[in-house]
């Protein structure tokens, strides 16, 4: 028992480190390859990495053809599309503003599971929660900086379209939560590696598909292109998957789900010491906003219980 708590412990550890590093990878690929190009090398080595894992612990994949039809969606929208927007993102917003973002993942998520897919219900504390969490996005966006820098207009556009990028992709992952949730989870449910390499795989799969429109042009390669490649395919986005599942089984969502408060600092920190980035003070601000907002909607923060009876009955009775 306590050498799978330990395992589960360094595996979430590793989780933390990976996603959260996998900002700076996709900055430096950046450097000589296009959006398309990084997030079509990550799918394809990440669903390299989790076949083969597959194959050698000889993992069966399921047989109701449905399965298969419904992660093509969770690839889709799991996958393809929210790296695309990642990588797009960060050719104008640093990787640590870009791994913030990615935090906004559970306010999202609890606006699709409970607007979108209707399979949780929103209390008062939840409301409250998706209200400061979409406070804190404003807030780390920074509207404020439009007027006050007229000058540089067109360079804070960019910026903003960088950052709604980035909100878009944390909108993908939160549909795709809601939609596992709606669809496999109760319906078709699929072992966690399984469900792994399907969601990475078909993702793959679409952007192989459409590799003639966002992964064919010219590229420029060095070591630590090659290596930041590498890393973020194998690594974050294949073995990173596998330990997500191995984790979500052992310890369960909530816990599991930490790891989004562990991912921000990593990739802030990354940015900072290897990349000299530089964060306004609007983002961690906004950040701290989102992460009490993500407690709030995940229930671990509560608001305490109105108590109307009693304090009507202690009430003091005014004159009319």
């Amino acid at each position: 028992m306590s050498s799978n708590r330990l395992s589960t412990a360094l595996q979430f550890s590793a989780l933390g480190l990976l996603w959260g590093a996998s900002f700076l990878f996709m900055k430096v690929a950046l450097g000589g390859v296009s959006f398309g190009q990084v997030a079509w090398t990550r799918l394809v080595l990440g669903a390299l990495t989790l076949g083969i894992v597959m194959l050698v612990l000889r993992t069966r994949l399921p047989r109701e053809p449905i399965v298969y039809l419904h992660f093509v969606v969770i690839g889709a929208f799991g996958c393809a599309t929210p790296y695309l927007l990642f990588a797009w993102a960060e050719q104008y917003v640093t990787s640590g503003l870009a791994s913030i973002y990615n935090a906004v993942t559970p306010i999202t998520t609890a606006l699709m599971v409970t607007l979108v897919f209707r399979v949780e219900k929103l209390d008062r504390s939840r409301v409250l929660g998706v209200v400061a969490g979409i406070l804190g996005v404003i807030v780390i966006i920074g509207p404020w900086s439009f007027v006050a820098n007229e000058a540089a207009h067109g360079d804070l556009l960019l910026e903003l379209a960088g950052q709604l990028a980035c909100i878009g992709s944390a909108v993908c992952y939160g549909f795709t939560f809601g939609y596992i949730r709606r669809f496999i989870s109760n319906r078709h449910p699929v072992s966690g590696l399984t469900a792994a390499f399907l969601q990475v795989g078909m993702g793959a799969v679409i952007l192989l598909v459409l590799t003639p429109f966002v992964a064919l042009g010219p590229v420029e390669l060095d070591l630590p292109i090659v290596l930041s490649l590498v890393l973020l395919g194998v690594l974050g986005t294949g073995l990173a998957y596998y330990w997500y599942m191995n984790i979500l089984n052992a310890w369960g969502p909530t816990a599991t789900s930490t790891v989004t408060y562990l991912t921000p600092v990593v990739g802030v920190a990354l940015g900072i010491l290897l990349l000299g980035e530089t964060l306004s003070w609007n983002a961690p601000v906004g950040a701290v906003v989102v992460f009490a907002g993500i407690l709030l909607a995940q229930g671990r923060l509560r608001l305490p219980r109105r108590r109307v009876a009693a304090d009507a009955e202690n009430a003091p009775v005014e004159a009319g």
